[in-house]
C-alpha cells in the first residue's frame, strides 16, 4: 500500500467518525435531549472537522509544497506552517 493510499484510508476513517458524530447529534435532536448534551456533541463534531481539516492541510503541505511542487519550500518552513495551522485549528 502506497503512502498516499494510507493517507486516504486515514482521512476516510476520520470522515466516517465525523459522520457518526453528526448522526449522534441528529438522534439527540430527535429525542429532544438536554441542550447541554447536544452542545457537547456539537463540540465533538467541531473538533472532528478541525482535525480532518488539519490532516488534509498537512498532507497538502507535505506532498504538494515540499515533495512534488515545481517551486518547493524548505522542509523546515513546511513544519512551521503545519504547526501554525494546527495551532489555529485548536
Amino acid at each position: 500500500m502506497s503512502h498516499q493510499d494510507r493517507e486516504k484510508v486515514k482521512l476516510l476513517q476520520r470522515v466516517r467518525k465525523v459522520r457518526g458524530q453528526l448522526e449522534a447529534v441528529e438522534r439527540s435532536l430527535v429525542a429532544d435531549q438536554d441542550c447541554g448534551d447536544q452542545l457537547m456533541l456539537l463540540a465533538a463534531v467541531r473538533g472532528g472537522i478541525n482535525s480532518l481539516m488539519g490532516e488534509v492541510l498537512e498532507t497538502h503541505i507535505r506532498f504538494h509544497l515540499v515533495d512534488g511542487a515545481k517551486e518547493q519550500i524548505a522542509p523546515e518552513l513546511a513544519e512551521d506552517l503545519i504547526d501554525l495551522v494546527r495551532a489555529y485549528l485548536k
